[in-house]
């Protein structure tokens, strides 16, 4: 490394020596430099001459993409982002730097932007290799958990489980989702862990193809043991119990949840729809009720308590609460869907058929957290080698 670094100095000083009489050469030639250097793994060398190159020429959206790698690959994080950034300003089609870009920023900590890039990335139709494919959607539904996007969190996660098999880490972030805690894997108790393992397991084995109940359920009856008394262990296990279709045994555990926590939201929420589906309404209005008024800003809140209204043939009161959690979440399909069916009973035909028509296209948008088949293959963390996008 001695003559080494004199050399390279050499040839930079040479280069731009030449630059100063036709730069377009000088930035051919350290292009080709800093490619040969990249393919024959002398990385540092390889760094050093696509930074000056895209000194020489910002525009060169290559050399940014192979700069971001190539700090990617050296877990050098903040270099890495930056340098993405600046790929996805030059870039004709710059879509799986959000998720490399999202990766980055989850690595500095900077989460909320992490997750907004992820969001970038999903909507724009979950470009890359299977293996970024693969390390982003987990660090997505991480991200998600935090922000208490549980169901999100859960179906992305889910996804991986069913190409990917059963892993700890698969388990322990499900396991965290499941039980509704906004924290991430590295910073949650640690009495808590095995709580956590048993939920997550229990999760992993409900989300495999086939699914293996049993096995489900035995972690699910571990976890009802030990944690009886823990907030949302309940509600785990009455979700479990719906989705397996036992809804009678669903719905007693969702009640013993209410009475353990009686501002459990999510759990006056299962029961609001448990008894709209029974046809119980006086109690379905009353449990959305207090969902409302412990938490205002929560649009399934509003959106199951307008469904209540509608099958209460209340259309007036339904459309009222519908409207707040359209206006809460503006993009929620069967928000929508159900504004439009009081729109309708009211005699507002326009505005039906408006909600209508935004229902219907939002239904596809709503997909976005189903990632197309062909792309979700099972995968090593990407080291992305295989050249940039346009």
């Amino acid at each position: 490394m001695v003559v080494a670094i004199p050399l390279l100095a050499v040839a930079l000083a040479a280069s731009n020596a030449s630059s100063a009489g036709n730069p377009r050469i000088s930035f051919e030639q350290i292009a080709q430099q800093a490619e040969a250097a990249r393919t024959a793994d002398r990385t540092n060398e390889a760094i050093k001459l696509y930074s000056e190159g895209v000194g020489l020429q910002p525009s060169w959206s290559k050399g940014w993409w192979e700069l971001g790698s190539l700090y990617y690959d050296q877990d050098r994080f903040a270099e890495a982002g930056a340098s993405f950034r600046r790929f996805i300003a030059t870039a004709r089609k710059p879509d799986p730097a959000y998720a490399f870009l999202g990766l980055c920023e989850y690595e500095t900590m900077d989460y909320d932007r992490s997750l907004q890039h992820f969001r970038m990335w999903a909507g724009r139709g979950w470009g890359g290799t299977s293996e970024l494919i693969d390390v982003s959607l987990f660090h997505f539904a991480l991200l998600l958990t935090r922000q208490g996007k549980f169901v999100e969190s859960l179906y992305l996660l889910a996804t991986e489980v069913q190409r990917r098999g059963r892993s700890p880490a698969l388990a322990e972030a499900m396991g965290l989702a499941s039980l509704r805690m906004k924290n991430l894997p590295e910073n949650y108790p640690a009495e808590e862990r095995e709580m956590v393992w048993l939920a997550g397991n229990s999760a992993v084995f409900a989300a495999l193809e086939p699914n293996d109940f049993a096995r489900a359920d035995e972690y699910a009856h571990r976890l009802l043991v030990h944690y009886e008394h823990t907030p949302n262990v309940h509600y785990y296990a009455g979700t479990l119990l719906g989705f397996e279709g036992k809804k009678d045994e669903a719905e007693k555990q969702f009640r013993r949840e209410l009475e353990l926590s009686q501002q459990n939201v999510a759990a006056l929420l299962e029961l609001a729809g448990v008894d709209l589906e029974q046809d119980r309404l006086g109690e379905a209005v009353e449990f959305a009720k207090r969902a409302v008024e412990l938490e205002p800003g929560n649009a399934d809140a509003h959106h199951v308590r307008g469904r209540v209204f509608l099958a209460m043939d209340q259309p007036q009161q339904s459309a009222k609460e519908l409207e707040l959690a359209k206006q809460i979440a503006p993009d929620g399909a069967t928000i929508r869907s159900h504004l439009a069916m009081a729109y309708d009973r009211l005699g507002r035909k326009d505005e039906a058929k408006a909600e209508m028509a935004a229902f219907t296209a939002l239904k596809t948008k709503e997909e976005v957290f189903v990632p197309p088949g062909e792309k979700t293959k099972a995968g090593k963390p990407p080291r992305s080698t295989s050249g940039p996008p346009e």
